[in-house]
């Protein structure tokens, strides 16, 4: 009798032993995670049903096969694959809430999960689901830092969000309000900061992540982009075979108008059939053809990426190109079709959407000079735009949002070209032409201005400025730029 109970309390005892959850973070579920990050995602999900073999109570291979999911959802934005793969998110959810709450992973992942949960959930319109995945993040990774201060992984989540939630444009405090976030850009990037460059063994395991997520701050929020490429080429980061990085570098380069730069990253990456499909490359190549007007080359792009493409963003704003391009080439009806597009297509929850949809509705076409100057400026060719400026003034512009964005070209030309006392000058004639009109030249001008002061150290005229950028109501790209003001006063007063 005592055999059998010993058996007995064996037998549960081992089954109980079973069936506690852990985090291991092992040789397989570390190559697994190297091979999803650089967009090698069946490899990555081959490692992951390898790691589960080796231990199925393992939650990090649950949290990993949650980054494959998100990478496909958030690129190619397929409703058809949401409809598969959102109660997947919601089931991994649950399963890694079963997991010991005495590991810093547990909050972490969670934390980690639910952000990714809301960055999809944005991709396909579901801005509560997302707002309230937002909150359940911030307040997890609060959490595990209390309970886990020295856990490294920590700030990577905290010190992004905290300065992103820093930067959330005035449309966007109320919400921020009701879910309870507050931010800071200075002590988010300094966490963030810390966590890329610690020598903590999990800050160098997860670096693709925070390498990835820093460069994109430091641009955007810090506006260091100098530093950006800086960073790429110190840490020597492979543009080759790592594909989020080719995607990052590019896409950064290309809002650098760093053009030659974002080409041969694009061109020189690694082709492999491994690598995730996904057809941004021929959006980010389109922008690229199109910003030097190489417009038949830029229309195939267009039309590939929109061919294969079936999400939402940016829809409206690649018609518009798509008939800038037709526009250009004295194609009317190939143009007007784009525009049809425009209207009916895509979304608009992006402020580029918003302002594709405006102009396509108003059956007004731009002016053909100053359209080709604005392309050629975006694509950081600004003697080439100069150029097709030569010989123009004001008063050769019939109409008032004409006048104002001849003055806006020339000022941003002269910006890019450092002639920065002019383009000053040029700048405030824009703001003072456009101030209380639709079109979104004179915050721009008010943004750019602040910029050139905030660079030259003269903080408060940049903060002067910024604010003048605020104060502007009802204009095209209105949260975007508030967005940038915002930021731009935080790091003015080191907040």
């Amino acid at each position: 009798m005592k055999k059998v109970i010993a058996w007995i309390i064996f037998l549960l005892t081992g089954f109980i032993a079973k069936a506690e959850k852990v985090y291991e973070f092992n040789s397989t579920c570390q190559q697994a995670y190297q091979q999803i990050t650089m967009l090698k995602l069946n490899a990555g999900l081959a490692l992951i049903e390898k790691a589960k073999q080796q231990n199925p109570d393992n939650l990090i291979p649950i949290a990993l096969e949650n980054y494959v999911d998100f990478f496909i959802l958030f690129f190619n934005e397929n409703a058809a694959e949401y409809a598969i793969r959102k109660p997947k998110i919601d089931q991994r959810i649950a399963l890694l809430e079963q997991g010991p709450q005495t590991s810093p992973f547990y909050k972490f992942y969670l934390s980690e999960m639910h952000l990714q949960k809301a960055a999809i959930a944005i991709k396909f319109g579901e801005n509560f689901r997302a707002g309230f995945a937002v909150r359940k993040a911030f307040q997890l990774i609060k959490e595990n830092k209390k309970t886990f201060p020295t856990f490294a992984p920590n700030d990577l989540i905290y010190g992004s969000l905290q300065a992103v939630v820093g930067t959330i444009p005035s449309g966007y405090t109320f919400l921020a309000s009701i879910l309870g976030l507050k931010g800071s850009v200075a002590e988010g990037m300094k966490t963030l900061r810390g966590f890329v460059n610690s020598s903590d063994p999990f800050a160098k395991l997860l670096s693709n992540d925070s390498y990835f997520i820093y460069c994109y701050l430091l641009f955007h929020i810090e506006n260091k982009k100098d530093d950006v490429f800086k960073f790429i080429n110190t840490k020597k980061l492979d543009l080759v075979n790592n594909q989020a990085f080719t995607y990052m570098a590019a896409n950064l380069a290309i809002n650098d108008k760093q053009l030659d730069y974002a080409k041969s990253i694009i061109n020189n990456r690694n082709k492999s059939l491994e690598y995730f499909d996904t057809h941004v490359w021929e959006y980010e190549m389109a922008f690229i053809k199109l910003y030097h007007l190489e417009t038949q080359e830029a229309i195939k792009n267009f039309e590939t990426y929109l061919a294969n493409f079936k999400g939402k963003f940016y829809v409206k704003d690649v018609y518009q190109k798509l008939s800038w391009c037709y526009y250009l080439q004295g194609n009317t009806g190939a143009a007007e079709a784009a525009r049809a597009n425009a209207i009916k297509k895509g979304s608009t929850d992006t402020d580029a959407d918003k302002q594709a949809l405006k102009e396509a509705k108003s059956g007004i076409w731009p002016n053909h000079i100053l359209l080709k100057a604005r392309l050629l400026n975006d694509g950081g060719y600004n003697r080439e735009a100069l150029a097709t400026l030569a010989g123009k003034t004001v008063a050769g512009f019939a109409k008032e949002e004409e006048k104002l964005e001849f003055t806006y070209r020339l000022a941003r030309i002269n910006d890019d070209l450092g002639k920065y006392d002019e383009a000053i000058k040029n700048y405030q004639e824009a703001i003072n032409i456009g101030t209380n009109r639709k079109e979104y030249y004179a915050a721009r001008a008010a943004l750019q201005t602040a910029e050139i002061y905030e660079h030259q150290g003269k903080k408060q005229q940049a903060i002067t400025y910024y604010e003048k950028c605020l104060a502007m109501q009802d204009h095209e790209y209105k949260n975007s730029l508030d967005q940038k003001a915002k930021t731009g006063i935080a790091r003015c007063s080191g907040e």
